[in-house]
């Protein structure tokens, strides 16, 4: 039986538990050892204080490790502090985001947005609308009559951002504090899902008529240095293939460049809308199978039928020379994201050195 994968916590929950703690502090001037906070769908969760301490300038600092579960995810272990205390009229008169009685500011470690098309507007702190509601809820339960002033920091946040795709969102000089729900599934499609969209919003914003959707770091590599775009026109779609394309749709992007490896543009003409090995594998008999319709025959399709893998497909057409076959299932391709998308779209086909072999 496999694994029942943990969850986890997002940064904003962490964040908003850290909040919780140094205002505990603050006011009772004892530190907790754990604080209890809302979460969005009426639950409670408790989480430990790491670290706490009260300051010299009528403020306190408290802390709390992320847990991202089994999540495979850059913060997990981060140290999430929060630093609070109460507004002076000179705080009021500053540039701090406004939830309720609580003026929100990016510390440490946090990013600032620089471009249109995210939920947050260019010049905030990258904290997220729902990771900010749960800041001041949990706040409130400590304070609710006065305000208070809370600075978010991740004190390793500049360095982990540059493992993120933060950059080329216009999220610059460190993490976002994220989260819908509070919780981290383990490799959450929600997670991919809503970074395809921003990245797509952005491109959108940036006046942008060609995005470009590529299935990995390598594939996207090859199409950067083939089409010279501008950062903003790319999006990293992992496997979210038919997805990715409709999202494209809806934005009313003019052209789509599809940039992928042999496997998951076999898969696209193939008409597998999820390149997941777990949702769509491309069996062996499936791919000799379309690749005979489109003319492979005699011994080479008897080697392509006994491939273990599609890249050993692969392999096989070059050996022969087959280029018109390759390019047929890059035409195949294309052909499907065009009905998905309605749009014009192009097919980059790359290898491993992230070098384009064909397009169409």
């Amino acid at each position: 039986m496999a694994k029942r994968l943990r969850s986890g916590f997002t940064t904003g929950s962490c964040a908003a538990a850290a909040a919780k703690g140094a205002l505990h502090a603050l006011v009772h001037n004892c530190c907790p050892e754990s604080v209890e906070i809302p979460f969005p769908r009426q639950s409670r969760v408790r989480f430990q204080i790491h670290d706490c301490t009260l300051n010299s300038n009528d403020s306190a600092t408290a802390s709390v490790i992320k847990d991202a579960g089994d999540d495979p995810d850059v913060t997990n272990r981060a140290e999430i502090c929060a630093t609070v205390s109460f507004a002076t009229h000179a705080d009021t008169d500053a540039n701090y985001v406004v939830m309720d009685n609580v003026l929100l500011a990016g510390g440490e470690g946090i990013g600032t947005v620089t471009k249109p098309g995210l939920s947050i507007q260019p010049g905030e702190p990258a904290i997220n609308p729902v990771p900010r509601k749960m800041i001041a809820a949990a706040v409130k339960e400590i304070v609710a009559d006065k305000q208070i002033v809370v600075t978010i920091s991740i004190p390793k946040g500049k360095e982990l951002a540059e493992k993120t795709l933060n950059k080329r969102l216009g999220i610059i000089g460190g993490l976002s504090i994220l989260g819908t729900t509070g919780v981290v599934r383990p490799v959450s499609a929600d997670a991919w899902t809503a970074t395809i969209k921003a990245s797509l919003d952005v491109a959108r914003e940036a006046g942008l008529k060609d995005v470009v959707l590529s299935t990995g770091r390598t594939s996207e590599k090859g199409a950067e240095d083939f089409l010279k775009l501008p950062e903003e026109a790319y999006a990293m779609m992992g496997d979210y293939l038919e997805f990715s394309l409709k999202e494209a749709s809806a934005r009313k992007f003019t052209t789509v460049h599809l940039s992928g490896m042999w496997a998951k543009i076999m898969k696209a003409a193939l008409c597998i809308p999820q390149t997941h090995v777990r949702h769509g594998a491309l069996e062996v008999a499936d791919g000799a199978a379309f690749l005979q319709q489109l003319g492979c025959s005699g011994k080479l399709l008897e080697r392509i039928q006994n491939s273990n893998t599609a890249r050993e497909m692969y392999q096989h057409l070059e050996d022969a020379g087959k280029t018109d076959i390759i390019n047929a299932v890059c035409l195949a391709a294309k052909k499907y994201c065009e009905q998905v998308t309605g749009s014009e779209v192009h097919v980059y086909l790359v290898n491993h050195k992230a070098k384009i072999l064909t397009h169409v």
